[in-house]
């Protein structure tokens, strides 16, 4: 017998586009969905329209954001003169959560990754450059993860840095595991790698 619910087999094939979720674990959540009282589930829904309606990316630092700025970009508090570079959004929170930094950050949207096509200019690296070029910073801190794709694009941010005589350039310490990315490591290694932080030369 061929037994079909159109209802749930479509919420089972959504849930499987999520990162990591294959068809046995989007068939559990869906039933899940299905057995959790409406107000949760139906909140649920609502979450995440409300962060598609709502959520951007900061017109500065490309950080999220619900308008034109992020809350860190916002903060007064923040020592503008420092800018943590990281490669996603993701990588900036895990930062914050060890609390290793007390500066501003810059999110590339990605990594120079030339065998899958995304190129310097896919990333938000011009952005970044004017910010340098407008004045005020004295550091750029490159957190890019220790992948392949990550030290190639520390590489590339080193020289695209070059022009810009007195700043001081510097690149995450190898606390982090070779190949790691910031969202998998304990916030104890995260501030290690930035405590021993070095100049890129």
């Amino acid at each position: 017998m061929d037994f079909k619910n159109p209802a749930l087999d479509r919420l089972v094939a959504e849930l499987q586009k999520l990162p990591g979720i294959g068809s046995k674990t989007a068939e559990r959540l869906a039933h899940h969905i299905v057995r959790a009282p409406s107000e949760d589930s139906l909140g649920m829904a609502d979450a995440i329209r409300d962060v598609k309606e709502t959520v951007t990316y900061c017109r500065i630092c490309y950080n999220f954001a619900e308008g034109e700025l992020c809350s860190i970009c916002a903060d007064s508090a923040r020592d503008g003169s420092k800018i943590c570079i990281v490669e996603q959004v993701r990588d900036l929170y895990a930062i914050e959560k060890s609390g290793a930094h007390n500066g501003t950050y810059h999110v590339l949207l990605g990594a120079w990754a030339p065998l899958d096509g995304i190129e310097p200019e896919n990333l938000t690296l011009e952005p970044l450059l004017e910010r340098v070029r407008a004045g005020g910073i004295s550091e750029v801190i490159i957190a890019t993860d220790t992948r392949y794709e990550g030290e190639g694009t520390a590489l590339y941010l080193r020289e695209s840095f070059s022009e810009f005589e007195g700043l001081r350039v510097t690149r995450i310490a190898r606390g982090m595991p070779s190949g790691s990315q910031f969202e998998h490591v304990g916030k104890n290694v995260v501030s290690d790698a930035f405590e021993g932080r070095q100049e890129m030369s």
